[in-house]
């Protein structure tokens, strides 16, 4: 019988992906919700995703912040995708609206792994735990970096959470793991073809540049990431030896500056995609807005600042090898205006 698989998070963008990946490549996949309400829903996700379930994937009702559900999520499972996670389009008033689900949720994941002999737990972090904090830098963010907490530069809630549970689940496995294997997956912005209706950060950004909902781009650079590559490595670290105990930074190339995602993703949608914003605004303008606009707000401390990252360790030694920047971005537009029309 196939190996069982537990992924945390199913009725999520990269959830609900790595469902469907696991299932293409033979594995059952038990997958957790925080209500079995979402079952029919992430039940239609899979199947938008060209697989036919069966009885291959078994939907149970668990959350984060409760320890009810895990032990018996985690049974008789071979290893677990710990993916679900907290990423809210605001940002909260209260950090540890963030913090807690995802540290506190990361650690109880592990230890209903650990008590129910799994093998290995791939975390999906993110690049938010690698490369915020820091002073601008020329050299590409590697997986040799941290996000800096205590640094010169300011860290949101969302990368503040990330980088406490990444690290909290690498103390946890070296001081009372007993031999539960880790790895983490790293992305950067995650974008590609929807199986739902998604809120996600990256997906309404994506979002607002279709619907021309902007008058002009600020000066942000975002590394670029389909969710299919991003599955991807999630399995490829569950399965491979060399994975044991290393971290992998998910990005397809150089990091965009958001005139270039838009100036991609109007070309690719054609007539679809003449609302499409291309005219960059000066920075003077969004620090202006800054000062009535919570949301834009958060991205001050980004506007300007050039960043990269590597994905040299993946592809060299797991023999990753993602799709283009470009690809993932028009997958976005073209599945999120199919999804409103059907």
């Amino acid at each position: 019988m196939a190996d069982l698989v537990l992924v945390t998070g199913g009725s999520g963008f990269v959830g609900s992906r790595c469902i469907v990946t696991l299932l293409e490549r033979g594995y059952r996949v038990r997958t957790t919700v925080r209500s079995l309400k979402r079952e029919p829903e992430v039940r239609e996700m899979v199947a938008r995703g060209g697989v036919d379930a069966g009885d291959r994937l078994h939907v149970v009702e668990a959350d984060l912040l409760a320890v009810a559900g895990w032990p018996a999520a985690v049974d008789g499972c071979t290893n677990v995708l710990h993916v679900a996670s907290p990423f809210p389009l605001g940002v909260p008033k209260d950090p540890d609206e963030l913090v807690r689900p995802a540290r506190d949720g990361a650690l109880r994941v592990l230890r209903a792994a650990r008590d129910a002999g799994v093998r290995r737990v791939v975390l999906t972090s993110s690049f938010a735990a690698i490369g915020y904090g820091h002073v601008p830098r020329s050299t590409p963010f590697t997986e040799q970096d941290w996000t800096r907490l205590d640094g010169e530069r300011p860290v949101e809630a969302y990368p503040r959470s990330k980088t406490l549970a990444e690290r909290a689940a690498w103390d946890y496995v070296a001081a009372e793991g007993n031999g539960l294997e880790l790895a983490t997956v790293n992305p950067v912005g995650i974008f590609g073809p929807l199986l739902a209706v998604d809120t996600s950060t990256s997906i309404e950004i994506v979002r607002r540049l279709v619907d021309g909902a902007i008058p002009g781009l600020p000066q942000l650079r975002f590394g670029v990431v389909d969710v299919r590559d991003v599955a991807d490595l999630h399995v490829l670290a569950m399965e491979r030896d060399e994975a044991r105990g290393e971290r992998f930074l998910a990005v397809s190339g150089d990091f965009m500056a958001l005139r270039d995602m838009a100036v991609a993703i109007k070309t690719g949608l054609g007539e679809r995609g003449r609302q499409v914003p291309t005219r960059e605004l000066p920075n003077w303008l969004v620090r202006l807005a800054g000062r009535f606009d919570a949301g834009v707000r958060q991205l001050l401390p980004e506007l300007g600042v050039s960043k990269n990252a590597s994905s040299a360790k993946a592809r060299e030694l797991l023999g990753w090898a993602p799709r283009s920047r470009e690809e993932a971005l028009v997958a976005s537009a073209e599945t999120l205006l199919d999804l409103r029309v059907s």
